[in-house]
């Protein structure tokens, strides 16, 4: 999807909205607090975050399983609050899958058409075409025991596309996948998604699947969104100390903004080793921050860095084969948990635990963020 059709999602004309909506469940603490969130036609968005964030919540007032406290959704303009759940014209993927045992596949496909009073020769070829969709056209006659669980997972797609929905909402639908066909599935989600020019609204924990095929990430923490963005925005520049930790693996050094000015800042660490960064949340000398920098900004040879680069002394603790990178654990300024990942490549040598290296980073890859301390949210509903 475009940048240009992307941005229309901040228009009035919006396909999907959130306008100031709660939830509570007891009546006193709100599970999702005041969101406002527009969603364009034909954008694939992922609400993602921890366990208990708020994101499920979400997804299940949209689908109407769950009732705003406070607040109005709307589905092109249409108020949604009073409508229930079958009168939506909205397409449902559960992780379960949810399909129908006693049923054949073709059965299942063709249930949401007869409940909506569609006639049997326009449901046969429905189901055909969705079927097709999915690449599972010859498994009409088979029920669901007889499949494994990536096929089971496109039958249950094929069944929330049957009808021609205006909205397909995806509720963790690869959790029970193994990583392999984890992976394939995602591919073949955001291939169709891009085929159909569908509406796409999708909910997961798991930060790798929400980069790989989002256009843009509600990521939830605690109710609230903490940052909206494409893919590429989330990870290269997080809004937070909470987005930096949660998307992707992240380097994390505690210190406090010596100096402070426009778009550049010095941070003093806790060892008092001076740094330059980009300020992010922060606003004042003597606050204190949390440095971040990505483990593959991180650089053992010098010589590849640009003049200005900041040069520290390391110990490597742990140096880990991952085929085609390396991955390297060192003590930075007191933080032992510090990573390093670099490409296998003819030229790159091997650091052996006990050694000490430099390394070095551009200032532009280095973050001073807030100095937030959370993990993530409650465990409440998610």
């Amino acid at each position: 999807m475009r940048e240009t059709e992307v941005a229309a999602a901040n228009r009035d004309d919006a396909f999907v909205v959130f306008d100031r909506v709660q939830k509570s469940y007891d009546g006193a603490t709100l599970v999702v607090k005041d969101l406002n969130l527009s969603i364009a036609k034909g954008e694939f968005l992922t609400m993602l975050g921890p366990s208990g964030s708020g994101k499920t919540t979400c997804l299940m007032m949209l689908a109407g399983f769950e009732t705003a406290t406070h607040g109005e959704i709307r589905l092109a303009g249409r108020p949604l609050n009073r409508v229930p759940p079958h009168k939506r014209g909205i397409g449902m993927v559960f992780q379960n899958y949810a399909l129908f045992p006693h049923m054949t596949v073709g059965e299942n496909l063709a249930f949401p058409l007869e409940v909506r009073g569609i006639g049997r020769a326009e449901r046969e070829a429905r189901v055909a075409r969705a079927l097709d969709m999915v690449q599972m056209g010859g498994f009409a006659a088979r029920r669901p025991a007889q499949l494994s669980g990536g096929q089971q997972q496109r039958i249950a797609l094929a069944r929330a596309l049957v009808f021609d929905p205006a909205l397909v909402l995806m509720d963790e639908p690869l959790g029970a996948l193994d990583k392999q066909l984890r992976e394939h599935m995602q591919f073949e989600i955001k291939h169709l998604h891009d085929r159909l020019g569908i509406t796409v609204v999708y909910v997961t924990h798991d930060q790798g699947e929400a980069l790989t095929m989002s256009d843009r990430i509600a990521v939830f923490d605690d109710g609230v969104v903490q940052q909206l963005a494409s893919p590429e925005e989330l990870y290269e520049r997080p809004a937070n100390s909470f987005v930096a930790r949660f998307i992707g693996e992240n380097n994390t050094l505690p210190g406090r903004i010596e100096t402070i000015s426009g778009e550049a800042c010095t941070v003093r660490l806790a060892d008092g080793a001076l740094i330059d960064a980009q300020p992010v949340n922060v606003t004042r000398a003597g606050e204190a921050t949390m440095v971040s920098i990505r483990p593959e900004r991180v650089e053992v040879n010098p010589a590849r860095l640009p003049p200005g680069a900041h040069m520290v002394e390391a110990e490597v603790l742990e140096f880990i084969y991952m085929g085609d990178l390396f991955r390297v654990r060192l003590n930075v300024a007191g933080n032992s948990d510090f990573v390093m990942k670099y490409r296998n490549a003819p030229d790159a040598g091997r650091l052996a635990p006990g050694s000490r290296v430099r390394i070095g980073w551009r200032p532009e890859d280095c973050r001073a963020l807030d100095a937030d301390s959370r993990t993530g949210g409650s465990a409440a509903p998610g």
